[in-house]
């Protein structure tokens, strides 16, 4: 196997990394796995290894492809096989020594590692499930690993490597079967959800086996997730989260992320998006994405055929609220833990704190503020001890007005100027990054 390029290990980091950027990673690890004395690294639940942001979410990973060579011809995709790109491949060797280097420079804490698709599915999956090996059983780095499965490789490949990584995620890449029969003809709905209904059932079956035999090796214990594409194709907030419901309720997934679509290739099949990238609408998602997960609703209770579109100007949670006022105001001192998951200002972790305070003393709206509850949000549908707040009016034209001068309901980041991804070459740390292959091997040793 020969896959080195006439290029130098700096070029196609800058290369392979810059094409990995539309592949969505910002989830925290979801598993515990301490050091062992022998290797290096480690990995904490809430995030990636002892490295997380306040929300939990993944601030250091080594973000790459594998390739960028694809031998398919995706609409939407910059690296598609028709696209005028530079060209770049790693070989297993030179993905370990990257990592091994990164980490023990403190730039990571963990390999995300997607691919295009070089040669065959499992031709490319098996250059992939090396790497992990490598990583896992050569240079012994224990820190966590995503890896994105190649939709049609070998059942036998995947199987293998589910064992090596943390976590493993196939996109859906389209909503329904008819946009990737448009956009994406080499791919269809069989091949990649086959391989998700097998790490599903795979998942289950390794819990078996770790109740029976303790020392079981763990088979993708963070997991598998998957990514959508929006604004590509038509289809409205309630078929994307009918789609989404589905891949919770029936695959058992830990997270379905929503990715803004990017007009890269400017195809004639694909939207112009003259606003740019609908990355307001991808926000609302997922605060819907968000509610089904941890505060039990429905996509149905959200949306419907008569209303299938988020309001952009409120999120979703407020939304409902304001349709649903039959249901207010709740009594904080009294209400259920799930009637509390329900009120516009209180999250899970607020609603868990209000039901245990209560218990030794009768809330006040001062208190609900110490706890955690966004008041200005709350105060239009919550009462203690029979008192509102402030004298308001429920009536949902009078809360909405009041609501929407709220502007955080907007991320700040999407009301300015949009966002841009932290790459490892900003000119900072450009500079501190002029490693040769000579030195990389060096300080390994």
């Amino acid at each position: 196997m020969n896959l080195q390029m006439d290029m130098d290990l700096l070029e196609k980091l800058t290369i392979l990394s810059d094409a990995a950027k539309y592949d969505v990673a910002c989830t925290s690890s979801g598993v515990d796995r301490s050091g062992n004395g022998k290797g290096i690294g480690n990995t904490i639940a809430p995030g990636v290894c002892h490295t997380f942001s306040a929300d939990g979410r993944c601030i250091s990973l080594l973000k790459i492809l594998f390739t960028n060579e694809c031998i398919f011809n995706c609409a939407y995709c910059l690296n598609n096989c028709t696209s005028d790109v530079k060209r770049a491949a790693f070989t297993p060797e030179e993905v370990c020594r990257l990592t091994m280097e990164f980490y023990r420079r403190n730039y990571i804490e963990g390999l995300f590692l997607s691919s295009g698709i070089m040669v065959s599915p499992n031709y490319t999956m098996d250059l992939i499930y090396q790497t992990v090996y490598q990583l896992r059983n050569v240079h012994h780095f224990n820190g966590y690993i995503h890896v994105k499965s190649i939709p049609g490789a070998d059942p036998l490949l995947l199987e293998k490597t589910g064992f090596l990584a943390d976590r493993m995620s196939i996109n859906l890449e389209l909503p329904t079967a008819d946009s990737l029969r448009k956009l994406a003809p080499c791919k269809s709905r069989n091949t990649i959800l086959k391989p998700m209904r097998q790490i599903q059932n795979r998942i289950a079956d390794n819990k078996h086996e770790l109740t029976l035999y303790r020392r079981a090796p763990h088979f993708v214990p963070a997991g598998q997730s998957t990514q959508m594409i929006i604004g590509a194709t038509p289809e409205n907030d309630f078929q994307i989260m009918s789609v989404a419901e589905g891949l919770y309720q029936k695959f058992q997934m830990k997270r379905v992320f929503y990715s803004a679509f990017v007009n890269v290739n400017h195809h004639s099949m694909l939207p112009a998006l003259p606003g740019g990238p609908p990355l307001l609408r991808e926000h609302r998602l997922y605060q819907a994405d968000w509610l089904l997960r941890y505060y039990h609703f429905q996509v149905s209770e959200l949306l419907s055929e008569e209303h299938p579109n988020f309001n952009v100007f409120l999120d979703p949670k407020c939304d409902w609220a304001l349709q649903h006022l039959e249901y207010f105001p709740v009594e904080i001192n009294r209400a259920s833990y799930q009637t509390l998951l329900r009120v516009p200002g209180i999250g899970y972790k607020s609603a868990e704190r209000i039901v245990k305070a209560r218990k030794l003393s009768t809330l006040t709206f001062d208190d609900l503020k110490k706890i955690g509850v966004v008041l200005k949000r709350a105060l239009y549908f919550i009462t203690c001890s029979g008192k509102m707040m402030y004298p308001t009016k429920l009536e949902a034209d009078y809360i909405c007005k009041n609501l929407m001068g709220d502007k955080t309901l907007i991320p700040k980041d999407i009301r300015e100027e949009g966002y841009q991804q932290l790459s490892f070459f900003d000119n900072d740390m450009r500079s501190d990054f002029h490693l040769t292959d000579a030195q990389i091997i060096s300080a390994e040793q």
